[in-house]
């Protein structure tokens, strides 16, 4: 990896005005690193455990909460309500904020304050130990600044040194199964009663999800070919259909429950850009997609999912929920009809 000095770091982002992501990769820096190069010139080291930060962000009011993995961006504008705290996983269950979060990954926290022209912007940045963004939070107009005020005196940590200290970024487990354990995978799928069993499932029988859908076959999962994804987006979007969007990372997921109205593909993009939701898709990343059938004593839960090259989760899209304003048998149909992986079909 480069070295560069803190005021390195300062000097290259002050003369580049493009999205921090973009520019660690091109430097070999951890995103988190030029965050942190920013301490006492306008960022401050926070506490991060979710338990302390997300009640002081509700105080906040309304925000955009930001979580992204390497190939799809989800933002949701909101405020962080109905928090439930645990020591392994948390979650907010807010109608539009609506968070998994998984406390071990936050490591890492600032509050980052700029100046861009006349307008000042605020944020709450969250990253895990290799310096990767699990979650952020950005401040709106309407924001509250005196509780802004408040998180950033209560919760600023007594190191506030501008050197970061990552760890090598884990690399993405490959796909994992067991030939000699198919059929009790197929046999214990089959009599599960709720979505959550399955990462029991496959956790005892030593696989993963990528490599159980590899190995689990028809009915209970089909391979799509890559275009199903654009597909997907296309379809949901014009028939006004309600889904429950999943995107995430180690640390934390972030759903969208509801139709997608303004969909606007650009390049290898796939965009939806609703007035309280956005969603940006690098479709050229998608290497495997899944329709995946799991039942539950409320009926299917089906699931569209997107895998890259490496073997890690993109997203996985269900369909909402009959007593949220959803319709089972209109998306198992959408689903239906998506196209299969021509190896498959053939």
């Amino acid at each position: 990896m480069t070295k560069h000095s803190p005021a390195d770091l300062r000097r290259i982002q002050a003369e580049d005005s493009g999205r921090s992501y973009d520019l660690a990769e091109r430097l070999g820096v951890p995103e988190a690193a030029l965050v942190a190069a920013r301490v006492g010139h306008g960022a401050t080291r926070i506490n991060p455990l979710p338990g302390r930060l997300i009640p002081q962000v509700q105080a906040l009011g309304e925000v955009m909460a930001l979580t992204r993995n390497r190939s799809c961006v989800i933002e949701k504008l909101g405020t962080y309500n109905d928090f439930h705290d645990g020591e392994h996983a948390a979650m907010t269950l807010d109608p539009e904020i609506d968070l998994r979060i998984f406390p071990r990954h936050w490591l890492h926290a600032f509050a980052v304050e700029s100046e861009v022209g006349t307008a000042s912007r605020r944020s709450i940045q969250v990253f895990d130990a290799a310096g990767d963004a699990v979650h952020k939070i950005h401040l709106r107009e309407g924001s509250d600044l005196t509780a802004w005020e408040t998180l950033r005196r209560d919760l600023a940590l007594p190191d506030q040194s501008d050197a970061g200290r990552f760890e090598p970024r884990a690399p993405v487990e490959p796909p994992k199964a067991s030939a000699e354990r198919a059929e009790a995978l197929r046999r214990e799928w089959a009599a599960m009663t709720d979505t959550h069993q399955f990462n029991i499932l496959i956790r005892r029988l030593k696989m993963n999800r990528l490599g159980a859908y590899r190995l689990a076959g028809a009915p209970l999962v089909r391979p799509l070919a890559v275009g199903a994804v654009p597909a997907l987006l296309e379809r949901v979007h014009a028939g006004g259909l309600g889904v429950m969007f999943f995107v995430g990372n180690m640390g934390c997921i972030e759903i969208h429950s509801g139709p997608i109205h303004s969909l606007k593909p650009m390049g290898p993009w796939l965009n939806v850009m609703d007035p309280r939701f956005n969603l940006h898709l690098r479709g050229d990343h998608v290497a495997e997609v899944w329709a995946v059938d799991k039942p539950t004593k409320r009926g299917p839960a089906i699931s569209v999912e997107a895998f890259d090259a490496e073997g890690a989760l993109i997203f996985q899209c269900f369909g909402l929920r009959p007593e949220k304003g959803g319709d089972a048998e209109e998306w198992a149909a959408l689903v239906a009809d998506l196209p299969a992986l021509a190896e498959a079909a053939a």
